[in-house]
């Protein structure tokens, strides 16, 4: 199984980037995905998340500037992220997973991990 991120650079605060997850799954459709950001010496943390119907949710910190949205055909999660500020500057993770025993904003919801895209962002 393999989840490759892709879309990272570095932005000007107030730009826009597009990430892309690319997933190998074969039953892609059954798992719901995620993206997570580790900032330098902080926790991962919850971005956003869509099942495999659509349903999306968000962090605090990024409703209303970032959106999620996956393909199902083309076994791809974007997350478009508007309206970038100084502090969303982490290495962000897509992930996919169904332990419906968590949250789905949980890390331990997940059972699959990319291996990440830096995102920075100047002030």
């Amino acid at each position: 199984v393999q989840l490759q991120a892709s879309g990272g650079g570095l932005v000007q605060a107030g730009g826009s980037l597009r990430l892309s997850c690319a997933v190998s799954l074969r039953t892609f459709t059954a798992y719901n995905m995620g993206w997570f950001r580790q900032a330098p010496e902080k926790e991962r943390e919850f971005v956003s998340a869509i099942t495999w119907r659509g349903n999306t949710y968000y962090g605090g910190s990024v409703q209303g500037r970032f959106t999620i949205s996956r393909d199902n055909s083309k076994k791809t999660v974007i997350l478009q992220m508007n309206s970038l500020k100084p502090e969303d500057t982490a290495v962000y993770y897509c992930a996919a997973g169904r332990n419906d025993r968590v949250s789905i904003t949980a890390r331990e919801y997940y059972n699959y991990w990319g291996q990440g895209t830096l995102v920075t962002v100047s002030s």
